[in-house]
C-alpha cells in the first residue's frame, strides 16, 4: 500500500490578534505550484486613498467574521461584505478595501490560484477607517 502525504492541520480561529491591531495579519496556510491559501485578519483597516489591488493571480476570497466593503474599479458601488460572502476576482481586476470594522475583527479565507508568485501582502500604508 502506497504512503499517505503527512497531513497539515490547523484551526483558522487561533492565534487571531487582538482588535484594534494597527497592521492586518496575513498567515499564509498553504502553497502549492498555482495555489496559496492565506487568512487575513483586519481591524479597521483600507487601502490608501487611490490604491487598487491589480494581482497578477486569481483570488477567491470568503468573509468568515466580521463586515467589509471592497470596491471594484469597474463598479459605482462598494460591494457589502458579511460573514458567508465570497468572491472570485480575476486576474487584474482591480479592487480596494474601502473599510472594515474597527470594532471586530474581519477574517478573511483568501484562495490565490493561477499564475505563481507570491501574492500581494497588504498595500503601503494600509489605514484605519
Amino acid at each position: 500500500m502506497a504512503s499517505q502525504p503527512d497531513a497539515t492541520a490547523g484551526n483558522l480561529f487561533a492565534g487571531l490578534p487582538p482588535t484594534g491591531e494597527a497592521e492586518e495579519q496575513f498567515v499564509q496556510l498553504l502553497q502549492r505550484p498555482g495555489l496559496v491559501i492565506e487568512r487575513i485578519v483586519s481591524s479597521g483597516q483600507a487601502s490608501p486613498p487611490g490604491f487598487w489591488y491589480d494581482q497578477p493571480r486569481a483570488e477567491w476570497v470568503l468573509l468568515l467574521q466580521g463586515e467589509a466593503l471592497l470596491r471594484f474599479a469597474d463598479e459605482d458601488e462598494a460591494r457589502r461584505l458579511r460573514p458567508g460572502d465570497w468572491l472570485d476576482i480575476a486576474a487584474h481586476r482591480r479592487h480596494r478595501v474601502e473599510w472594515t470594522a474597527a470594532d471586530r475583527l474581519t477574517i478573511w479565507l483568501a484562495v490565490f490560484h493561477g499564475e505563481e508568485g507570491a501574492p500581494p501582502r497588504t498595500a503601503v500604508g494600509a489605514q484605519h477607517s
